[in-house]
């Protein structure tokens, strides 16, 4: 009996140890699947538009926006990351070309992006409004009501399914945060 019982343990282990050995080769990339993601991915950077504009004087752009927005009774999105980030360009691209999302964008908010990259890191402007891509990440989204203040960051990574964003979550996000007088 005894015997049977460590035979029993011996092959439950070695069945256990199959079965997660199995599991964690599937879960393992080979080198050419990592190369062929990468490449995927830098065709997809490479054709979307870039909308972050490292040389802008992005203080000088956001009151711009804030009068406008005053102006036009909005809320100021900030969209905040570099043409560097695959997501930043996604969520770019999503909003422009889903015309439930532009339609919403347009109507409540004067859209900006604020650019994160090695050549402008615009410190002092990250450092007003919490350092939210230290905390968050890429894209980070911070809105403004029409006097620039703060009212709302947004984590981005909430609003994502799959490799991309979820129209349902990006939708509630836009119209919980737009002026409630636009």
């Amino acid at each position: 009996m005894r015997k049977s019982v460590k035979s029993l343990l011996f092959l439950g282990g070695i069945l256990l140890f199959s079965l997660t050995n199995a599991q964690t080769n599937q879960n393992t990339l080979t080198k050419e699947q990592i190369e062929a993601k990468k490449k995927a991915a830098a065709e997809e950077k490479a054709r979307l538009p870039k909308p972050y504009h490292p040389e802008a004087n992005a203080e000088a752009d956001i009151k711009n926006a804030i009068a406008l927005a005053k102006k036009e009774h909005k809320n100021v999105l900030i969209q905040a990351g570099g043409n560097w980030c695959i997501w930043c360009l996604r969520f770019n691209n999503y909003v422009q070309q889903t015309p439930e999302l532009k339609q919403i964008v347009d109507k409540n908010y004067v859209y900006y992006h604020l650019n994160w990259s090695p050549e402008n890191k615009n410190e002092k402007i990250f450092a007003s409004y919490g350092d939210p891509g230290g905390k968050f990440g890429y894209p980070v989204f911070i809105v403004l009501d029409e006097n620039g203040k703060q009212i709302h960051t947004q984590d981005s990574s909430v609003l994502e399914e799959g490799s991309g964003y979820s129209l349902e979550k990006v939708k509630e996000f836009f119209n919980t945060w737009k002026s409630k007088t636009s």
